[in-house]
This record gives C-alpha cells, sequence and structure tokens, in this order.
C-alpha cells in the first residue's frame, strides 16, 4: 500500500479523549480492542489453568527439579519471540508475527498436552513461549500504531480486564477438566481458542498496514546483529538456569558468572542507552518492568505449590489466589488509567511495588503457618499492586516512541517484561530444585522464595524513584528526572 488507511490515520487525531475519533469501541477501532482482548484472554487463560494444574502434572510425570523450568523454560524463550516479533513488526508489518506467534503457541500447546515426561513438556513450553512472545510485542506495536496516547491507559486497563473471566473460570475450569479427562486436556481444549482469536484479531490488523519502507543493507545488518544479541542474551539466562540443576559449586558459580556477562553484555546493545544504569525516564522504565515481573512472578508460580505441597491445603485454594490475583491486577490497572494524569507513573509504581512488598510478607506468613486464607488475601494485595504499577511504564514507553519505530519501542520493554518473568520463575525453580535436592520441606524451599520477591519488590520501591512524573508524548519529553 502507498500510504497508510485513514482508518489508521484517524486514530492518531482528536483531542485529549481521541476527540473527533471517539473511544475505544467506536468503529474506527472497535475490531482491534475486540481483537486484542480476545488474544489477551486466550493467554491469560492459558496462564492460569497450567499454574493451577501444575502441582498434578507434577505428580503425575515427575521432575520437581524441573518444576521451574515449565515456566523459566517458557518466558526465556519468549525474549527471542519478543525481538523477533518487534523486528517484523517495523520491517514487515504487524500480520505475519502475529500469525507466526500463535502458530508456535499452538504447537506448543499439541505437545505439552501429549507430552510424556517432565522435558518433553518444558520443550512444549519452549515452543509457547516464542509463540506468546511475539503475541504481546505485536499487540503492543498495534496499540502505539492505532490508539491515539490519550486512550492508551484505557486500553491497557481493558487488556488487563481480559484476564478477569480467566481469573473467575480459568482456575476452577482447569481443575474440573483436569478431573473429568486429565491435565493434558487442558492444553488441547485452547487450541480451538487459537483460531477465533485469530479470526477476529487478523483483519483489524490488516486494517493498520502502513507502508513499509524497502530494508536498507544498512538495516539488514543491524536486524542481524540484534538477533545475534538476543542469541547472546538467552544463552547467559539459559547458563542461569542451567546452574540451577547442577549440584558442583564450582559448575554453578562459573555457569552463573558466564550467564550474567552475557546476558548484560547482550542488553547493552537491545534496550534503551541507560536503561541498565536506571537513568531517569524511559531507560528506568524499561528497567523497572524487570523488576516489576520479577518481584511478582517470582511468587506468583508458587502460590499453588505453597498451599498444596508446602501446607497441605487444596488445590482450589491455590486457584483461589489466583483468581483474586487477577481481579484485583484489573481493579488496579483501571484505578491507575483514572489516575495517570494526577498522580504519575512515578507514584503509582511506587504505591504498587509497596503493595508488592506488603503481599510478599503475607505470604511468608501463610507459608510459615498461618491461615491458609490468606494466601487468597495477600496474592490479591499483590495482584493490585502490579495492576497499578504495570501499565503506567507501558503508557511511558509508546508515549516516547517515533512513528516506524513502535515495534522496537514495544520490543524493548517486553523484553524486560520477559526478562524479569523468566528470572523470577528461574530463580524460584532454582530454589525449589535446590529444597528437594537437599531434602527440605516444601514450606522451606518457598519461604526463600517469597523473601526473594519481597526483596526484589523493595528494590523497585527504590528504582522508581527513577521514573518520570508525567507521561511523555515525545522522545525529547522522556527524561522528567527527580527533583525537576
Amino acid at each position: 500500500m502507498s500510504s497508510e488507511p485513514a482508518t489508521a490515520r484517524s486514530l492518531d487525531e482528536g483531542g485529549p479523549d481521541g476527540g473527533g475519533a471517539g473511544g475505544l469501541w467506536d468503529a474506527g477501532r472497535r475490531d482491534l480492542t475486540v481483537g486484542l482482548v480476545l488474544t489477551i484472554t486466550l493467554v491469560a487463560f492459558e496462564a492460569m489453568a497450567v499454574a493451577t494444574i501444575m502441582p498434578d502434572v507434577k505428580d503425575d510425570l515427575g521432575g520437581l527439579a524441573l518444576y521451574g523450568w515449565v515456566f523459566s523454560g517458557f518466558s526465556l524463550a519468549s525474549l527471542a519471540g519478543i525481538v523477533v516479533a518487534g523486528q517484523l513488526a517495523d520491517r514487515r508489518g504487524l500480520v505475519v508475527p502475529y500469525v507466526a506467534g500463535l502458530g508456535l503457541f499452538t504447537a506448543g500447546l499439541v505437545v505439552g498436552g501429549l507430552a510424556p515426561s517432565m522435558p518433553v513438556l518444558v520443550a512444549g513450553r519452549v515452543l509457547q513461549g516464542f509463540g506468546a512472545g511475539a503475541i504481546p510485542a505485536t499487540a503492543y506495536a498495534a496499540i502505539a500504531r492505532g490508539i491515539p496516547p490519550a486512550l492508551r491507559p484505557k486500553m491497557f486497563a481493558v487488556m488487563s480486564t481480559a484476564w478477569v473471566v480467566p481469573g473467575l473460570a480459568g482456575p476452577a475450569a482447569a481443575l474440573g477438566i483436569e478431573h473429568a479427562l486429565s491435565w493434558r486436556a487442558v492444553f488441547l481444549v485452547l487450541i480451538p481458542l487459537v483460531v477465533v482469536a485469530g479470526a477476529m484479531t487478523l483483519p483489524a490488523l490488516r486494517s493498520l498496514a502502513r507502508a513499509v519502507e524497502a530494508t536498507t543493507s544498512a538495516q539488514r545488518d543491524s536486524d542481524r546483529r540484534r538477533l545475534g544479541q538476543v542469541g547472546l542474551l538467552v544463552v547467559g539466562v539459559g547458563s542461569i538456569f542451567t546452574a540451577s540443576s547442577l549440584d558442583a559449586w564450582p559448575a554453578v558459580l562459573a555457569l552463573v558468572a558466564v550467564g550474567l556477562v552475557l546476558a548484560a553484555r547482550s542488553l547493552v546493545h537491545l534496550l534503551p542507552p541507560g536503561s541498565l544504569r536506571f537513568a531517569a525516564g524511559v531507560p528506568a522504565a524499561v528497567s523497572v518492568r524487570g523488576v516489576l515481573t520479577f518481584a511478582f512472578f517470582c511468587a506468583d508460580a508458587y502460590v499453588p505449590l505453597a498451599v498444596v505441597d508446602g501446607r497441605g491445603g487444596a488445590a482450589w485454594i491455590g486457584g483461589a489466589a489466583l483468581t483474586a490475583s487477577a481481579l484485583a491486577w484489573a481493579s488496579g490497572s483501571w484505578l491507575q488509567a483514572r489516575l495517570i494524569d494526577v498522580r504519575g507513573p512515578r507514584w503509582l509504581d511506587q504505591v504498587g511495588f509497596a503493595s508488592l512488598v506488603v503481599a510478599s510478607l503475607a505470604l511468608l506468613a501463610m507459608v510459615r503457618g498461618g491461615p491458609l486464607g490468606l494466601a487468597v488475601v495477600a496474592w490479591a494485595i499483590g495482584g493490585f499492586g502490579i495492576g497499578l504499577a504495570y501499565a503506567p511504564l507501558s503508557v511511558t514507553v509508546l508515549g516516547a516512541a517515533r512513528p516506524g519505530e513502535e515495534g522496537a519501542s514495544s520490543a524493548a520493554i517486553q523484553l524486560t517484561d520477559g526478562l524479569g518473568i523468566a528470572l523470577g520463575t528461574g530463580l524460584g525453580g532454582w530454589i525449589v530444585a535446590v529444597g528437594d535436592d537437599r531434602g527440605w520441606a516444601v514450606a522451606t524451599s518457598t519461604t526463600w522464595v517469597f523473601a526473594l520477591a519481597g526483596i526484589v519488590a523493595v528494590g523497585g520501591v527504590v528504582a522508581s524513584a527513577r521514573l518520570p512524573r508525567r507521561v511523555p508524548t515525545t522522545a525529547s519529553a522522556a527524561a522528567d528526572a527527580p527533583g525537576a
């Protein structure tokens, strides 16, 4: 096409609320909103379902030492999917990375549902992870191109609401399907939802097609270098995770050291300048996102394990904790949409991280002998905290994105998002695996996991001071340094 369609152009027009372009549900963007919500609902249901059934999957397949890899392998593969999708979105448009993401996600569901052992299940989750990494990166680029800045906080709130139905029905549905059929069916029943989500979303993504300039030789070289850096990142983080399965401490320390060097070197090239030192403004927003997802998902993946194996509670209690968290996440996200123009990203993230600190302390109290119902209360507080803090970071980064670079901007924040999840779940899994080798009770292992999540959340409170007070509208306005 020679130019951006009128529909896409109109989305960038209007006043504070989108002006003449209307709201999220107007005809010009309704299909995009519905399609993205359906896609996020699919991913949300998968996340809630797998986390709920994993204690029983572990009993069937064995391999407690690989328990964390079911989550961290997914997250590790998503790092590659995020960057590849970001490049494709800028070079080839939105349809190609979205279709590829859904295809790989579906392949992972099939492998997971038919897995005869824990290693095969991990392989299926890796496929899912690569696909799931491409999906949100494409969605963020679509929001940057199809939703005006004033409507983006509401759009992210709507997307968080997509977790409500999976949060309410996901754990119960997963347990019901498992008891009626098997845990394998929990993976396989999601496949029809992939078809529905794709059919709804693809037309909306095609409507956002814009002229794609011929890729120059320099751009192709840059893309290849970027993919090479992604490879180093995956190897680096994978080395750290591999160390978690070893008993020889010299080998563990060597792998961790090599992994940290490779990961840090690659991130220097993959993230905006200054991100690793939390430079004030957008670089800090990109890095704080990783701290946020680390603190939340480090605990989230192990709440059902702590309840069921750690305290001997019923599986539905662990599922109820995940449900409460999803509902509270949506509530926090809608609240931030109302407050972001008044309070700004810095304040919202500091309050959000403080909520995660409180939630981690409550989980510690539960696993050390407190009432099992405390897990539900604690993780509702944690969900509310990440709901407040998550979307303001996205709005900050996309607000500073230049036209034609939405894919790269969305990939940067999604990259730290996925990295935080991978490291959080991976290090949590390492603690559980070490505890299993040493004969610890699961309650002891998860105590250390929740303590780690709380410590990182405290660091997030401090790091959030580097965020801008107001949402940037251009790259030049991205740095709102503390004290400004």
